[in-house]
């Protein structure tokens, strides 16, 4: 079986099966208390994000999710919007 002990369908790069192919390998990691995997499944997801991105938002790329991401946890600790 490899790295993951369920079966996960491929994804294709750049599309949102690709996210959904990494999310259920780090949801496999996390199952098998293999840390390190979900590190690497989780760089994997963010690979398969920005390729999403990439295609469908051209002129943003990961850091624009990231300073969005900022403001959001900014707005959720102090309670406001």
């Amino acid at each position: 079986m490899g790295y993951h002990l369920t079966e996960i369908p491929r994804g294709v790069y750049g599309e949102i099966s690709k996210i959904q192919e990494e999310l259920e390998e780090l949801k496999d990691a996390k199952e098998q208390s293999n840390k390190i995997m979900e590190l690497v499944e989780l760089s994997d997801l963010v690979g398969a994000i920005s390729g999403y991105m990439k295609k469908y938002h051209p002129g943003f790329d990961i850091h624009d999710l990231l300073i969005m991401s900022l403001a959001t946890k900014r707005a959720f600790e102090d309670g406001t919007r």
